[in-house]
């Protein structure tokens, strides 16, 4: 069952120069509990694309469609970015909760349904901590269970480990996977990273070109749990090449204007 369908999505933004075309005819579908990811170069509209889908910005031209049998009363989509966007002013707990008291559930409710989510995630004794007090991989764990527990019926997720070093986006990659398995909802997430899009997703799409569209889908044929197949595992290394090889032109002209 197809979850999100986008059809001939198209966006063009106003400039001074003329009209900025970061999108046209981007169509694909997902099915619902998924796990897609999305690499492309710098500036062919990755962001764009996630925030055409979460209804942040409309499209000039095209269509978003969300499957209503996975919606069920939910929110359509929720985002979850590199910075993390936690309020400073609330405890790791409160921040978590936050989603569901904003959509009416009593507070003593969605904090009970936090907790349990934050033990889930490892943070059962940080839950009293402020984001100040919690290291970058800990306040992204955070943002993950906030956007979780809001329980939209697709997630979005903009290079959320992108800032961490690697050791720790690993095993943020574990707990994400993990809390995924358990819910199994929708997501896309967009990564720079092409062994990291091999390792969390079932298929991969490739955006090329400005403006930018889908270039080609690529199914991951690896079974799952993949947290030992390692970044030097041949089968990686098969695709991680073979999406590089959709990648290097566009990635080098953009290198060019700077050389």
């Amino acid at each position: 069952m197809i979850g999100l369908a986008c059809e001939q999505l198209a966006k063009i933004f106003p400039g001074r120069q003329g009209e900025i075309r970061a999108l046209e005819d981007v169509t694909f579908g997902i099915e619902a509990g998924a796990f897609v990811c999305l690499v492309g170069p710098n500036g062919c509209g990755k962001t764009t694309l996630l925030r055409l889908i979460a209804g942040l910005t409309p499209p000039t031209a095209g269509s978003v469609r969300i499957n209503p049998a996975i919606m069920d009363g939910r929110l359509p989509a929720a985002m979850v970015f590199q910075d993390q966007g936690l309020f400073p002013w609330m405890t790791a707990l409160e921040n978590v909760a936050f989603g569901l008291e904003a959509q009416g559930v009593p507070a003593r409710q969605a904090r009970a349904r936090g907790r349990d989510l934050i033990a889930q995630l490892g943070l059962a004794e940080f839950e009293s901590f402020y984001p100040y007090q919690l290291s970058g991989g800990m306040r992204q764990l955070v943002a993950i269970g906030r956007a979780f527990l809001a329980d939209p019926a697709i997630l979005l997720m903009d290079e959320p480990f992108r800032a961490l070093d690697a050791q720790v986006r690993r095993l943020l990659q574990d707990e994400l996977l993990a809390l995924w398995e358990r819910h199994r909802k929708l997501i896309l997430y967009v990564t720079h990273d092409v062994e990291e899009a091999i390792l969390l997703g079932d298929r991969v799409l490739v955006m090329s070109g400005r403006p930018g569209h889908i270039r080609e889908e690529v199914s991951v044929p690896l079974a799952r749990p993949r947290q030992g197949l390692g970044r030097d595992a041949e089968a990686v290394g098969h695709l991680a090449g073979r999406i590089w090889s959709m990648l290097e032109q566009d990635v080098r002209l953009r290198m060019r204007p700077a050389l």
